[in-house]
């Protein structure tokens, strides 16, 4: 084989190598917009997402558009219906029972990995995180909320250690934080807090069954409330496109 043959297959290699690379952060800056769309509930449930526009928009092929949307669907944020595309994906009763059901086991497990972990700085983080849950729930501040209430939760999850847990527990709130700023829910917080105070003393205590039992528990709450409020706005007709 000559030089000129072997430099061409070189150049050949990377320019699809960076053609790849281009297509890839192009994917993956799309994903970033759309995902971040749905979480703030700028797109809302049933809300068609067209490959065409987004085409048009950024002056781009399809092919990183559908890799985007296959993710998307993959993760459960979107849905592709035959004939109709991608639309944001609907919430049921179903998806709420699955989601705090898991919700309830693994972070009960990482609770009770974690009450032998947690430093006392963390604990006092946690405690400042549930007095600003309570306040942001006063002002009304949904988005506020909701942060400082994954933000505790998130701090024992990364005190057990496990990074494959955290990234899954991490990825189905992400999912689900969507439908409870739709719903804009500030009814069950005082529930919450008090649940919260209760799992902040058994860490405290280094009481790791406690801590697990309470941290299940307190999903369990979360399930049934969102549930009551879906069936609430059902009947009220005010149900932010739930189905």
């Amino acid at each position: 084989m000559d030089i000129k043959n072997i430099k061409d297959k070189i150049v050949t290699s990377m320019e699809m190598r960076k053609f790849t690379q281009r297509t890839q952060t192009l994917r993956e800056s799309i994903v970033e917009m759309i995902r971040t769309a749905i979480v703030k509930g700028t797109l809302k449930p049933g809300e068609r997402v067209s490959e065409q526009s987004l085409a048009e928009r950024f002056g781009i092929s399809r092919t990183p558009i559908r890799e985007a949307i296959r993710q998307l669907d993959s993760e459960g944020f979107l849905t592709v219906i035959p004939r109709r595309g991608a639309v944001v994906a609907q919430i049921t009763e179903k998806d709420v029972i699955e989601f705090y059901a898991l919700k309830g086991v693994l972070e009960g497990y990482a609770a009770r990995i974690a009450a032998d972990r947690l430093t006392g700085r963390e604990i006092d983080r946690m405690k400042e995180l549930n007095g600003l849950l309570e306040k942001y729930a006063a002002q009304g501040n949904v988005k506020k909320m909701f942060k400082a209430h994954n933000e505790f939760h998130e701090i024992f999850v990364l005190a057990c250690g496990n990074e494959k847990l955290h990234q899954i527990t991490k990825n189905l709130v992400q999912q689900f934080q969507r439908f409870r700023i739709a719903l804009s829910i500030f009814g069950g917080v005082g529930q919450s807090v008090e649940q919260h105070r209760k799992i902040i003393e058994a860490f405290e205590r280094r009481d790791a069954a406690e801590s697990e039992r309470l941290v299940w528990e307190n999903a369990q709450s979360g399930g049934e409330f969102l549930i009551k409020e879906i069936k609430k706005r059902r009947r009220t007709g005010n149900e932010a496109r739930v189905k």
